[in-house]
C-alpha cells in the first residue's frame, strides 16, 4: 500500500471547505431510486439520475471552493507515483475479477452471456479500448472517489471532530463503495456482477484515502477495465 503524502493535506482542510454536504445529493438519489416502482426503475433517465445529480453537485461544490485540484487528489506531483501503483493494482484486480467472472461464476451456474449485449460491448473495439475506457475511468473516479468519497470524508471528520489528515474515514469509505456498487446504471447493466464493484470501490477508496492521489485510482480503474474487457471479448465474443 502506498505511504501517505505528508504534505498532501497541508493546505485545504475540512474546516475551510464549503458545500461538502452536496455529496449527499447523489446518495439520496440512489436511495430514492430503489424506493421507486420497478416500472419506473427501468427508465434510463431515472437510472442515470444519481450520476447526473452527482456531476451537478460537483459543479456547485467547485464554484464554492478554492484549491479544487488538491482537494480532489489531482496534484501534478502525484502523476508519476500513480502510474506504478495504479498499474499494479489494476492488473491485480483485473486478473482476480476475470477469474471470478469468467470461471467461478459460470461454474456456480450463473449465465454471463448477457455481457455481450451491454452498452460497453456494443461500442466498436477501436473506440472502447482504450479511449472510452480511459474516459469512463476518469469521470467515474472524479465522481465516486474525488468528489463523493472526499466530501463524505470531510463530513465524517467534522462529525467525529477528527483531523482529515489522519485519513481514517471508514463510514465514508463504506458509503461511497456501496453507492458505487449499487449505482442504478451499474446494477441494471451488470446485474448480479455489480457486487464486484463493491470490492473495487473499497480498494480504490482505500488508495485515495491513504494517498489523496486520484491519478492512482484513475489508472487502476482504467487498467482493470481494460483487462476485464479483453477477457470478455476473448471468452464471449466470436
Amino acid at each position: 500500500m502506498m505511504e501517505p503524502d505528508p504534505g498532501a493535506h497541508a493546505t485545504p482542510t475540512q474546516a475551510t471547505e464549503r458545500g461538502a454536504a452536496l455529496a449527499l445529493l447523489p446518495l439520496a438519489a440512489t436511495l430514492v431510486f430503489y424506493a421507486l416502482p420497478a416500472s419506473r426503475q427501468e427508465q434510463q433517465l431515472i437510472q442515470f439520475a444519481p450520476q447526473i445529480l452527482a456531476y451537478l453537485a460537483l459543479g456547485l461544490w467547485t464554484m464554492r471552493n478554492r484549491d479544487i485540484a488538491p482537494r480532489l487528489g489531482l496534484k501534478k506531483r502525484n502523476i508519476w507515483e500513480s502510474l506504478c501503483w495504479g498499474l499494479s493494482t489494476g492488473l491485480l484486480l483485473g486478473c482476480l475479477n476475470s477469474v471470478a467472472i469468467f470461471s467461478a461464476y459460470p461454474s456456480l451456474g450463473y449465465d454471463i452471456s448477457f455481457l455481450i449485449s451491454t452498452p460497453h460491448a456494443q461500442v466498436p473495439l477501436f473506440i472502447m479500448a482504450p479511449w472510452a475506457i480511459c474516459l469512463i475511468a476518469l469521470f467515474v473516479e472524479l465522481n465516486f472517489r474525488g468528489f463523493l468519497l472526499g466530501r463524505l470524508a470531510v463530513l465524517e471528520s467534522r462529525l467525529r471532530r477528527a483531523d482529515l489528515a489522519s485519513r481514517r474515514s471508514p463510514l465514508a469509505l463504506l458509503t461511497s463503495a456501496l453507492v458505487f456498487a449499487f449505482d442504478p446504471f451499474m446494477v441494471n447493466t451488470f446485474q448480479d456482477l455489480h457486487w464486484i464493484a463493491l470490492w473495487d470501490g473499497l480498494i480504490w477508496g482505500i488508495i485515495w484515502l491513504r494517498t489523496n492521489n486520484l491519478y492512482a485510482t484513475i489508472v487502476a480503474h482504467a487498467v482493470e477495465v481494460l483487462v476485464l474487457y479483453s477477457a470478455a471479448r476473448y471468452t464471449l465474443m466470436p
